[in-house]
């Protein structure tokens, strides 16, 4: 079974916590609880709301539901709502990507230590929503080369490490710099699961039924 849950703030308030069968992919409904949950957050707090989420929820549809979500909140008179998601390359592109990076002779690099150097960039990338809608998404990359790895062994080849965001948050306020710290961030948010299964024994689901558990 999965656990699909929702939490607002650095503080971790849980505003969604729901059961899903384990054959289920993660972003199958995601959809449906974010219809529930985002409600939730804008009775709490008249602030703009981030959604973040990891590369599994990289769908056209999660986009569009998010941006329906957020006219509707802006239509009341409410902040937007902004969405942060690693891109997912199931269709590949990744190496195309580095190749391209590479052979940019204006790209800027940064050397934090011997054998290793980093380059943040940016492009833009659509997405298609459930209703045929154009969603055009800011994207921030993060591209790391190292030819030394950290105990001082050089590499025989260069290994390329390409990190990759998609998001709605305007580049004239949010920098690259900051999408980046943001979704890193996540981490905080997957401690919060951590804590939630493990102080409430939630491992161990009282059935091997999934009608059971979801009373």
């Amino acid at each position: 079974m999965r656990r699909s849950g929702a939490y607002l703030g650095n503080e971790g308030w849980c505003i969604g916590l729901e059961l899903r069968e384990g054959r289920c992919h993660s972003a199958q409904g995601t959809d449906e609880v974010l219809a529930r949950v985002l409600p939730r957050a804008g009775r709490l707090t008249d602030a703009a709301l981030l959604v973040r989420m990891d590369s599994d929820f990289d769908s056209g549809k999660l986009f569009g539901a998010i941006a329906e979500a957020s006219a509707e909140r802006q239509r009341g008179g409410g902040a937007p709502i902004e969405v942060l998601i690693k891109w997912n390359p199931r269709g590949g592109g990744a190496e195309t990507i580095i190749e391209r990076a590479l052979g940019d002779i204006t790209l800027v690099w940064r050397h934090p230590r011997e054998g290793k150097r980093t380059a943040v960039f940016e492009d833009t990338l659509e997405r298609r929503g459930h209703n045929g809608t154009v969603i055009r998404l800011r994207r921030v990359l993060a591209l790391t080369e190292r030819t030394i790895d950290r105990h001082g062994q050089h590499l025989i080849t260069a290994k390329y490490d390409l990190a990759d965001f998609l998001t709605t948050l305007d580049a004239k306020t949010v920098d690259a710099e900051t999408i980046i710290a943001l979704y890193c961030d996540h981490g905080t948010h997957e401690q919060f699961h951590s804590e939630l299964k493990t102080d409430l024994d939630l491992e161990r689901l009282p059935s091997g039924k999934f009608a059971n558990n979801d009373l």
